[in-house]
């Protein structure tokens, strides 16, 4: 057996101990934009990331931190209240357990949100973007290292990284909510330093839509163990090179909070649907 999965299979063991047999569905990662959404959830058990076997601690700021299972919109979930991303000094791996663990776990499907930039003047603050592709310029994989074939294959198919039927469903729930909801190209960069306009610029050519400093690295683990994926963007700043302003953290959490509410209940629905 290998680390990676011995690591898994020891945090699984002691969650399901602490669940006392409840089975999830679906994994949630709830970043930037979607925290709100755990206080939603029926909890069967809300545990502190540190405390999970192998599981780190967030330090981002406005995420929480914790692992909650219970039910949402009649399925039951595995939600992250909150994510650990690359920047905070954490491996690909450590970053992505908690996916290898849910797919452990028996969810079947991952749904992410976070918060990004948009380069697309069509997308402005508020936007809310679901990802129909990603370019990877982290620099880094979760899946370099010996493979085991017991959590994927070596060379996992990327030509529907986030699940088409999941994006179209989203997307009839969405023009049914009178919910505005646009799709997208999302590239994922490691951070934590916003970008210069002139990367704004070549990201912009490259054919991305929105940038941030998650979700990529996921996708991978999720994808890599067979599930599939549906990526929410949250649109908090608009970065256009030729306009570009000092970026204000204090009101990109701000948009985010605003955007809350619709995107909460669009999920919610997708789950009720689903």
């Amino acid at each position: 057996m290998s680390d990676l999965r011995s690591t898994i299979e020891t945090a699984s063991t002691f969650l399901r101990q602490q669940a006392k047999g409840f089975d999830p569905e679906f994994g949630l990662i709830l970043g930037t934009g979607l925290g709100s959404l755990a206080d939603e959830i029926e909890p069967v058990l809300t545990v502190p990331f540190p405390e999970i076997p192998g599981f780190v601690k967030s330090t981002a700021m406005s995420h929480a931190g914790n692992l909650v299972l219970g039910n949402l919109g009649g399925k039951r979930v595995m939600a992250m209240q909150g994510r650990v991303h690359f920047y905070e000094g954490y491996s690909m791996q450590e970053i992505t357990l908690p996916v290898r663990v849910m797919r452990s776990m028996g969810c079947h499907s991952l749904i992410m949100s976070n918060a990004v930039g948009g380069m697309n003047p069509l997308m402005p603050p508020g936007t809310i973007m679901a990802v129909t592709d990603h370019i990877n310029l982290m620099g880094d994989n979760p899946l370099i290292g010996a493979n085991d074939e017991e959590l994927g294959p070596r060379f996992p198919d990327m030509s529907q990284p986030y699940d088409r039927a999941y994006i179209d469903s989203v997307a009839k729930l969405a023009l049914d909510m009178k919910i505005p909801l646009q799709r997208g190209v999302y590239v994922a960069v490691s951070g934590p330093n916003l970008e210069t306009a002139a990367e704004y610029r070549f990201l912009r050519i490259i054919g991305a839509d929105t940038v941030g400093m998650s979700l990529v690295p996921e996708n991978l683990a999720a994808v890599h163990a067979g599930m599939r994926v549906l990526g929410l963007n949250v649109v908090t700043d608009q970065c256009l090179p030729d306009a570009l302003e000092p970026a204000d953290v204090q009101a990109i959490i701000a948009v985010a909070n605003r955007t809350e509410p619709a995107l909460r209940k669009l999920v919610t629905r997708f789950l009720e649907e689903a």
